[in-house]
């Protein structure tokens, strides 16, 4: 099906409701350039294109009756235009006449008056001919007068003011000089010259790079030594305030402080070198346009030197050649710092930067290789100080030397390895020389440098002399090597990449203290062949040396610049005092040890003893006096060298080994049986024996300690088992209560074994003593019972 046509609107396209075109429309397209298609379309579909064209045709004429209307409106303004344009005509046919007549006239006049020009001219050549000849001879002449100051500047070696005059010669006279044969002669001429003055001024540069190698190594030294005598300086300060700090520590009155000036100023003089021939071959080349050329020159010439200055052969000795090695790069870099600074744009401070970086990695590789060969810490010690010199030597001229100072802090180490190689072995040779006897000084300077020197003194009053010190002689000699140790740590890391290096010289000085001098004095301790005596000894050197670890660490703050204040903090302490101090108890156990051996000797002695003898022992048995004598020696010298703590430990350990002792003696498989005259006979031993645990507890002062307790109370299980065996009703031991009371030490099992081998006393030894039938039943009901309970 076919959709419906759409319906036009009457009035589209321009058409009328009775489908006719509007002449106006029409008229308004045509004006306007529009186009007429959808017109004429619109004409054809309704079957009327002779309307449209009839339209078209009246349009052709209206436009025709516009032109000719605005062709009559002008015509008359054309018609004026035309007359007046040949009345201009006529004007100018006048005017040519007039121009004619009046050129004939000017000939006529013009003619003489041009051969008085002519004579006028030919005058006016002839004078300038003359002037000309003058001028040339002139320039001549001046050319050949600047010729001869040339030459005179030539021979004066004054090259610049004979450049200045070639180039004005060039300027100003080359161009004017009339003369072909003169001007070619200086066009050759002149560029001779300039090359015998490049060559001269090169000559005269190449004569200066090879003295200024020379004294470089002297520049080198020489600000180096400057840098040395600050370096003095500054620490004679540090002193001085280090003894004032000391002197306000202890409260010293009238004390005066003073800030001194100190004149700080360097002496350049010694540090001036003849730079003039570099300044004028580049002055020179610089007139000569060869600038460019001149500072390539020199800088490959520089960095020649430099890499062969750099050289260290193998076959020389580090440690010898060391300071001629660097003070030659040190003088280098410090004329070049001077040129980079005063010859203008011959070297950029790039380049002079490349230059060093080039010297930094030689010498960083030249450095690491000689420490990893050295193995002596004084010859560390010594190459470092000088880099440290070199470094702070530089670096006032801006160079940066951190990375060569890092390679200071990576070898620290290994420094700090062999300088514990150095102490170990001094530190056990003392400890092997030293006898171990209490050190006895006689004279005031020995008490001075072996006490007060290291703040060992417990009082600041002089003592009489002689003076018996509680240590023996490794002990000062053991504070004077630390005491090196640390000025030795100090010295290799002062100067270095860190400012604050306390924390550093702390944990060396810790590594010391614990792995070399606390180890060394442990090994003397373990030591198979040690005495009591000895033992006792290095005890009380332990307590000194752990005393002494303030006095080091104030003095490693001292070196180190830091004030003491920040030092006395208690957790600013050295981690070796704790150490040490736990180390004195493994003295105090050793020595304990030895004590209890040398008792344990005595006491093998009950092997001999008549456990069942016909009368109790007179005056105890002779074993134990024999070790009362004993402990009577070693107790008075424990009580010189030992504290009071320590004191009290040594004592009660050996007193409470001794009442084991006892009880083992009964428990013993070859005692098979005692008696009651044993027991008597024990009970003397035990008697006198707490009658000296009472002396010790009050002359050698052990009540004064807090919470201290009775000696005796050490014997407590020997007493509580002589008692059990001497009382008339030992089955009371049942008795819970009584138990607790009169015998709280024994061991039930213990008190069955020993009981077992009690035997009664025959009948015919009662004839003195009456006997006490009961006592036996007493003590076979306590084996019963015991046995029960188990």
């Amino acid at each position: 099906m076919q959709p419906k046509p759409k319906k036009r609107n009457p009035t589209e396209n321009g058409e009328r409701s009775h489908g006719v075109v509007d002449d106006v429309t029409v008229s308004s397209c045509i004006s306007n350039g529009e186009d007429l298609g959808p017109i004429i379309r619109a004409a054809f579909e309704m079957g009327k294109p002779e309307l449209l064209l009839h339209q078209l045709r009246n349009f052709v004429k209206f436009k025709e009756s516009e032109i000719e209307d605005l062709c009559r409106v002008h015509y008359e303004e054309f018609i004026h235009a035309v007359d007046e344009l040949r009345g201009v005509l006529v004007d100018a046919h006048d005017l040519k006449d007039s121009l004619a007549s009046g050129n004939a006239q000017m000939q006529e006049v013009g003619n003489a008056l041009l051969e008085k020009l002519d004579e006028l001219i030919e005058s006016h050549a002839t004078k300038k001919n003359i002037t000309e000849a003058l001028y040339s001879l002139k320039v001549c002449s001046d050319v050949i007068g600047l010729c001869v100051r040339v030459n005179e500047r030539l021979a004066s070696n004054m090259y610049y003011p004979a450049l200045k005059l070639m180039d004005a010669i060039e300027r100003d006279y080359i161009p004017k000089i009339p003369s072909l044969d003169l001007r070619h002669m200086l066009e050759r001429q002149i560029p001779i010259s300039r090359a015998h003055i490049e060559k001269s001024v090169s000559n005269e540069f190449s004569d200066w790079l090879v003295q200024i190698r020379s004294i470089a190594r002297e520049v080198g030294q020489q600000s180096i030594g400057q840098a040395s005598m600050a370096r003095k300086r500054e620490m004679e300060v540090r002193n001085r305030q280090r003894e004032a700090e000391e002197m306000s520590r202890h409260d010293v009155k009238e004390c005066l402080y003073t800030l001194e000036t100190v004149g700080l100023d360097e002496d350049d003089s010694v540090l001036k070198f003849d730079l003039i021939p570099v300044y004028r071959a580049h002055h020179i080349h610089t007139c000569l346009g060869l600038q460019d050329q001149f500072q390539d020159y020199y800088y490959k010439n520089r960095q020649l030197q430099l890499n062969s200055d750099l050289q260290f052969s193998s076959s020389q000795s580090f440690l010898e050649h060391h300071q001629i090695y660097f003070s030659q790069i040190a003088g280098f870099f410090i004329i070049e710092d001077k040129i980079v600074r005063t010859a203008g744009s011959l070297i950029t401070n790039s380049q002079v930067e490349s230059l060093w970086d080039i010297a930094l990695a030689k010498m960083i590789s030249v450095t690491e290789d000689q420490f990893s060969r050295m193995q002596t810490a004084n010859h560390l010690l010594i190459v470092k100080d000088y880099i440290s010199l070199l470094c702070a030597t530089l670096r006032k001229y801006g160079y940066q030397v951190g990375p060569l100072l890092d390679i200071l802090d990576k070898n620290r180490d290994k420094y700090h390895e062999l300088l514990l190689h150095n102490c170990r072995l001094a530190i056990d040779e003392s400890l092997a020389n030293d006898n171990y006897d209490k050190m006895i000084i006689k004279k005031d300077y020995e008490y001075r440098s072996n006490v007060l020197a290291f703040h060992l003194q417990a009082t600041d009053i002089m003592p009489a002399f002689p003076f018996v010190a509680p240590f023996s002689a490794t002990v000062p000699e053991c504070c004077r090597i630390v005491k090196t140790f640390i000025e030795d740590s100090v010295s290799f890391l002062a100067y270095g990449s860190h400012m604050d290096f306390y924390d550093i010289v702390k944990k060396y000085l810790d590594k010391l203290l614990i792995t070399v001098l606390n180890e060394a004095l442990l090994k003397v301790i373990r030591s198979t062949t040690l005495a009591v005596s000895h033992a006792m000894q290095i005890a009380a050197n332990m307590t000194v040396l752990e005393r002494s670890c303030d006095f080091f660490a104030r003095y490693a703050a001292q070196l180190c610049g830091i004030p003491v204040r920040l030092i006395d903090r208690p957790q600013a302490s050295l981690a070796a005092k704790s150490v040490l101090l736990t180390s004195q108890g493994a003295a105090h156990e050793r020595m304990l040890i030895l004590v209890k051996s040398k008792v344990d000797e005595f006491m093998q002695l009950t092997d001999n003893i008549n456990w069942a003898p016909d009368d109790p022992p007179q005056n105890g048995n002779e074993y134990f006096n024999e070790l009362i004598i004993y402990l009577g020696t070693i107790v008075p010298l424990a009580q010189q060298i030992l504290p009071l703590d320590a004191l009290s430990s040594v004592i009660s350990g050996v007193l409470l080994h001794i009442s084991e002792e006892i009880v083992s003696a009964f428990l013993n498989a070859d005692v098979r049986q005692f008696n009651l005259n044993a027991i008597i006979g024990m009970d003397a031993d035990l008697k006198l024996l707490e009658s000296c645990a009472d002396e010790w507890f009050q002359t050698a002062g052990l009540n004064e300690l807090q919470g201290a307790m009775n000696l005796r109370h050490c014997l407590t299980e020997a007493r509580q088992l002589v008692n059990l065996f001497l009382s008339n009703q030992p089955e009371n031991f049942l008795n819970p209560v009584i138990r607790q009371k009169s015998y709280s030490a024994l061991d039930s099992q213990k008190v069955l074994a020993i009981a077992e081998k009690y035997r009664d006393l025959p009948e015919k030894f009662f004839s003195r003593n009456p006997r006490n039938p009961n006592k036996k039943k007493s003590i076979d009901l306590l084996v019963r019972r015991l046995r029960d309970s188990f």
